[in-house]
């Protein structure tokens, strides 16, 4: 399948391909962010066509748990990237779908149930607040347009010899609590002044790398010159410091389908947005885009060369 064939889908997902000026092949890289959907007007779209009732602060959920300047770092990434190299085309693939009700990030079956998960679970597929059965259809054909497109990509990019990185941004620190439909009250409560300095700071970034038994999946000269050039601009780097890949991921999915050609990376979203603002809709700020996704892209090319 060539580049030809991947186009965005409405209400699904941004499909962007960044080609050189002088590219005249297909891309060799891919930058998904599977949690794309960071706007309120992503979830004001989709909350609008839903039928089934729901949680009235479900939007503060939204905005503590989406990954607020990730896309910003995807597109800044690929563009920096075809600039230094102009015969380079990168794919970009956004979904836009809100993990707030499904998660375009996880294995789902063809019959889930949707749930909700205690602290320090993985947080599920399809989330207990669904439970309206055409809202479950509907999320459910988001979810399988979204996944479909994915696979295709990864296929025809890392299934011939490229490569992909994942891109996601998650809180400064590690909050465990149990996410069913007290989540907004746990979590208010969870960032009280008093309270926030008690959980954990999580690293500035890190390479999820492996699984949970520590088995490496990714590309080790990613996870190698990722490291470095982050280093060098005075990042922290962990690798799996906060989790490993699950299996219940479609990055772990990915990752053990084209083994050695994929990473993915967490980067703190302090360091991505204007101002950290777990409960309102938070921006993403270009300088600070800017001094990771120049080491980044130097880092693609590095590992590549």
């Amino acid at each position: 399948m060539t580049s030809d064939s991947w186009r965005s889908i409405p209400d699904v997902c941004e499909f962007a391909l960044i080609r050189g000026g002088a590219c005249l092949g297909e891309p060799t890289l891919l930058l998904e962010v599977p949690h794309g959907a960071t706007r309120a007007e992503d979830y004001d779209a989709l909350r609008e066509a839903l039928s089934g009732d729901y949680p009235d602060d479900l939007r503060d959920f939204f905005f503590v748990n989406t990954d607020v300047g990730a896309p910003e770092l995807a597109l800044s990434t690929a563009l920096a990237l075809v600039t230094a190299d102009p015969t380079r085309c990168v794919a970009v693939l956004r979904c836009l779908v809100p993990r707030t009700f499904v998660d375009c990030n996880r294995v789902i079956d063809a019959a889930p149930r949707p749930r909700g998960s205690a602290a320090g679970e993985m947080t599920p597929g399809v989330h207990a607040w669904v439970k309206h059965a055409g809202d479950l259809a509907l999320l459910l054909a988001r979810y399988r347009a979204y996944r479909e497109l994915a696979e295709s990509l990864y296929e025809g990019i890392c299934g011939n010899g490229g490569r992909a990185l994942m891109l996601h941004s998650y809180a400064p620190r590690s909050i465990d609590v149990a996410v069913d439909e007290n989540i907004v009250a746990s979590l208010r409560d969870a960032y009280r002044p008093e309270k926030i300095g008690t959980w954990e700071l999580r690293a500035e970034v890190d390479l999820i790398a492996d699984d949970p038994e520590g088995q490496p999946l990714a590309s080790e000269a990613l996870v190698r010159e990722v490291r470095r050039e982050l280093e060098a601009v005075d990042l922290g780097v962990a690798r799996c410091g906060t989790y490993a890949l699950h299996p219940s991921t479609l990055a772990h999915v990915f990752a053990t389908q084209h083994p050695g050609q994929t990473l993915c990376v967490e980067f703190r979203r302090d360091l991505l947005v204007e101002e950290f603002t777990p409960f309102a809709q938070m921006r993403a700020d270009p300088r600070k885009l800017e001094r990771i996704a120049l080491p980044l892209a130097r880092a693609v090319s590095a590992a590549s060369a």
